[in-house]
């Protein structure tokens, strides 16, 4: 049974159930106002009879359907001796086991009349009203079954639009949405689904125009390496060439891989960070130690220039491998003769170097995979085009940010801010944090 059916069915069985209780109180309301009404009747047509009569002595009649008919003995005996002996009287009393209903009043000469009728009602005086009862709830029942259909089709019809679009959506189909009515729960639910297959649609987008990337920058250097390869089989270029060309091409497939599996890490729900005091400017220095024989090899200088009491919440290992990331971003661009300087104070460490720089509408994308490696890979330098993307989720993870900048001396910085705190604060808050980029969701530990 669909959800249409099952929702009319419920709410018909309830306006039935409904109906049919109201027409069952109705029923005894009505008996009881038949009955009081024949007891007024009773009492009026025996004022009549007594007003009328011409004779003493006690008389009995009894009503019926139509003009009263006198009771004789030994029946009108029993009738007097089971009411009232004297006065304008009424009530119920039963001869013979059988209840009825009097009306006992004085006359003027000096008698008195007794009206009765049977205590129970019958079928015949009711049955019009019983009649007129069962048509209207039966009118009833069928306006309350016509109004259950409408409104079991008002409830489930934006159901039944999501869950067809739910379909639609799990079969691939982009930009689905269904229709906002109201704002009700429906609505809500509604809003939530095109929110959802807005996100699903976006990050599907992203995920093919990244797949998009790396099947180009993987498809680059092995159609280099095979073409050096058969060149070297043809004895088109020395081997020492082709060698180096070869050794170049697969070190460069292997930072992107590199870079591929870190970012595969960050987007696994058990990748940790520590949550602990962080001495920013011991980092600095390491960094800059740590890439001090390339930069003299292409002839930049490093430095760093740090503050006192350079400390941060983080993960000193993380920072670590962001701060190299920038540092390697960096020398890839500077010229000959450039500087990068790696600067550290409390809660943050940036890298400044004096390359070519970043446009102003690069700084909202600057961090997104592939979007300066796609932008620049024919005018500069370029790594794998995932090294940024990597800094700011190893940012994120450790409760920080990542920003770009364009200084007024040129060339371009890059900030990365962390939570602030220093040994006597990181004593009691060190933890660890449970990070996974795909959700954005953060459990301590």
């Amino acid at each position: 049974m669909t959800l249409r059916r099952r929702v009319l069915a419920y709410l018909a069985l309830a306006a039935l159930a409904s109906c049919a209780l109201t027409v069952g109180v109705a029923v005894v309301l009505v008996k009881h106002k038949i009955s009081s009404q024949r007891m007024a009747n009773l009492e009026q047509q025996a004022n009549v009879v007594a007003a009328a009569a011409l004779s003493p002595g006690e008389r009995v009649y009894r009503v019926g359907g139509g003009r009263p008919r006198l009771v004789r003995p030994p029946r009108s005996d029993a009738v007097l001796a089971a009411i009232t002996a004297s006065g304008d009287v009424q009530g119920s009393a039963a001869v013979g086991g059988k209840d009825f209903l009097y009306a006992a009043r004085q006359t003027a000469v000096g008698g008195r009349v007794v009206l009765i009728r049977p205590a129970s009602l019958a079928f015949a005086e009711w049955r019009p009203v019983l009649v007129s009862l069962v048509l209207a709830g039966l009118g009833g029942a069928l306006l309350a079954a016509v109004l259950a259909y409408l409104l079991a089709r008002r409830l489930t019809r934006p159901i039944g639009d999501l869950a067809a679009a739910t379909r639609r959506v799990a079969s691939g189909e982009p930009g689905v949405a269904v229709p906002i009515e109201g704002e009700d729960e429906l609505a809500d639910l509604g809003r939530s689904f095109n929110d959802m297959s807005s996100e699903l649609t976006r990050a599907r987008e992203s995920q093919r125009s990244f797949l998009e990337s790396i099947s180009h920058e993987l498809k680059t250097p092995l159609t280099s390496i095979r073409g050096y390869a058969e060149a070297i089989e043809e004895h088109a270029v020395t081997p020492a060439e082709g060698s180096r060309v070869i050794s170049s091409e697969a070190d460069r497939l292997q930072r992107l891989v590199t870079d591929l599996l870190d970012l595969a890490r960050l987007g696994r729900a058990g990748f940790s960070v520590a949550h602990e005091p962080v001495d920013l400017a011991a980092i600095a220095a390491q960094a800059v130690q740590r890439h001090l024989p390339q930069a003299r090899a292409l002839s930049v200088e490093l430095a760093s220039n740090c503050a006192s009491g350079a400390w941060a919440i983080g993960d000193a290992g993380r920072v670590l491998q962001a701060t190299s990331n920038l540092i390697e971003n960096a020398l890839r661009l500077t010229p000959a003769g450039g500087s990068i300087v790696v600067q550290a104070t409390a809660g943050q460490i940036a890298v400044r170097d004096s390359g070519p720089g970043l446009s102003p509408q690069d700084i909202a994308h600057a961090f997104e995979r592939f979007y300066l490696h796609d932008r620049y890979r024919s005018q500069r330098p370029v790594g794998s085009g995932l090294g940024l993307a990597i800094v700011r989720e190893l940012a994120i993870a450790m409760g920080g940010s990542v920003q770009a900048t364009i200084p007024d001396g040129g060339g371009a910085e890059f900030v990365v801010r962390l939570p602030r705190g220093g040994p006597a604060a990181g004593t009691a808050t060190s933890q660890t944090r449970t990070w996974s980029s795909a959700t954005g969701n953060r459990r301590l530990r």
